[in-house]
C-alpha cells in the first residue's frame, strides 16, 4: 500500500507539472498584450486643414500733393467686422490754397493748441460710381521731421460751403477748413476710417 501510493504522488507531480506549463503558454504574456493595445488616437487623428485667408486688397497710395494740385484717392469700405475691404467709390481732391491765419482771421478768441492756425481750402469732388462721405474732422494729422503725428482739425467754422458731406457721383463742394498745427511746414495727411492715409498735402513754410 505505501509503494502504491508512492509511485501515484510521482506520476501526478509530472501531470500536475503538465498543467501548469499548459495553463501558463495559453494566457497571453503581458508583452503581446501591450503590442496588441491600439495605436494611441493622436497617431491616426488628421491634422485640420488650415483655412486659408485671403488677403484684402491693398489700398492705392496715397498722393503727395502741393498746393494747387489734385489727386484722386479711393473712398474704401469694409464689412461689421472689418474684412473685405472693397472701394465703395473714388473722389478727387483740389488743394486750391493753404493760408496761415491768426484766431481774429477766423473769428475765435481762442489760440491755437498747437501752435499755428492754418486756413486750408479744398474741393472735393465724388468722380466714383457710388455715393460716398467725406468726413475732415478727427481724421487730419500734421507732422514734420521734428514732431510726431498731431491732430490738426478743429471745430472753428469758416464761412462757405461745408466739406464734410455725402457726395453722390458728380457732386463737389469747395470749402475750407481751420487746422491748428505745430509750425509753418510739415504735411498734413488724411486718413479714412481704415486707419490708412487716404492722401497727403505739403505746407508752405
Amino acid at each position: 500500500m505505501k509503494s502504491f501510493i508512492r509511485r501515484s504522488a510521482v506520476v501526478a507531480a509530472p501531470l500536475a507539472l503538465a498543467a501548469l506549463l499548459t495553463g501558463c503558454s495559453s494566457s497571453p504574456s503581458p508583452a503581446k498584450a501591450e503590442n496588441s493595445d491600439p495605436a494611441p488616437a493622436s497617431e491616426h487623428a488628421e491634422t485640420p486643414a488650415k483655412e486659408s485667408a485671403e488677403p484684402s486688397p491693398s489700398t492705392p497710395p496715397a498722393p503727395a500733393l502741393n498746393v494747387g494740385e489734385s489727386g484722386t484717392f479711393s473712398d474704401m469700405e469694409s464689412d461689421e467686422y472689418g474684412e473685405n475691404t472693397a472701394e465703395n467709390t473714388k473722389f478727387e481732391v483740389t488743394v486750391k490754397s493753404a493760408k496761415y491765419v491768426t484766431p481774429a482771421d477766423v473769428d475765435t478768441s481762442e489760440g491755437p493748441v498747437n501752435g499755428q492756425y492754418v486756413l486750408l481750402t479744398l474741393t472735393v469732388k465724388n468722380i466714383g460710381p457710388k455715393p460716398g462721405d467725406f468726413t475732415s474732422y478727427g481724421m487730419i494729422k500734421w507732422e514734420d521731421a521734428k514732431t510726431a503725428e498731431q491732430e490738426a482739425t478743429t471745430l472753428n467754422i469758416t464761412d462757405g460751403q461745408d466739406l464734410d458731406a455725402t457726395y453722390k457721383p458728380g457732386q463737389s463742394v469747395t470749402g475750407s477748413l481751420v487746422l491748428d498745427v505745430v509750425r509753418k511746414g510739415g504735411t498734413l495727411s488724411y486718413w479714412d476710417e481704415l486707419g490708412a492715409p487716404a492722401f497727403t498735402i505739403k505746407l508752405p513754410k
